[in-house]
């Protein structure tokens, strides 16, 4: 089993399971929207006694623009 770790974006430092550890890019879902994460870097804790396997994704883009949520429902 291998984890991406997440870094940057909307999702940093969330950790995902990954159902193949050659991939190259996360598209993953968000709110209304879908961002996506690139591979950076090779696996490391890849020894039979140190955990899983993990792999840097760091942040690319968003579909479209997030805007952060302040609290206040806007629909009041």
């Amino acid at each position: 089993m291998a984890l991406a770790r997440l870094h940057g974006g909307p999702l940093d430092g969330q950790i995902l399971p990954l159902d193949d550890a050659d991939q190259d890019s996360l598209i993953v879902p968000y709110s209304e929207t879908q961002i996506v994460y690139r591979r950076n870097g090779g696996p490391t804790r890849t020894g039979d006694d140190d955990g899983p396997t993990e792999i840097l994704f760091a942040f690319v883009e968003s579909e479209d623009d997030i805007a952060p949520d302040d609290g206040d429902d806007a629909r009041r």
